[in-house]
């Protein structure tokens, strides 16, 4: 007689993740070790410190440019990589600076975002609102 049961199959590992939020001072600090821990579980560690610098900076935006400071994360694993998307209801859509005085307090982020990351885009929201997007692709 044979007592061997099979194990249960895993739970598939999701692809994708979604919260809605209010962000503050210190929110970056907690969503960096969200996408810190799927870009582990996902097996992109490689594409960790991008992912997370880029998003800093989208979370800082909002803080920053949106009155209620509500917005929704989307990390999405792709077969190339990771999408992080950041949608906020407020119409303003960012724009980059090509200079930006050496004293000034901010500008930067969306030149750095542009640094570090493989893609990126804003897109309007039906809601009046906007999406910001990034893409991190693993090495071949």
């Amino acid at each position: 007689m044979n007592d061997y049961i099979p194990p249960a199959p895993l739970e598939p590992r999701p692809t994708r993740y979604r919260m809605r939020l209010t962000v503050g001072e210190h929110s970056a600090r907690h969503i960096r070790r969200v996408i810190r821990s799927f870009l582990h579980e996902w097996e992109m560690a490689e594409l960790s410190e991008a992912a997370e610098l880029a998003v800093s900076e989208l979370v800082a935006n909002v803080v920053r440019h949106v009155p209620d400071r509500r917005c929704a994360l989307l990390v999405q694993r792709r077969a190339a990589g990771v999408r992080v998307e950041v949608t906020d209801g407020f119409a303003g859509l960012p724009s980059a600076r090509r200079e930006v005085p050496e004293d000034a307090e901010g500008g930067r982020g969306l030149v750095l975002l542009d640094a570090v990351v493989d893609k990126w885009g804003v897109e309007r929201e039906p809601s009046g609102g906007k999406t910001v997007w990034f893409e991190c692709l693993a090495p071949r």
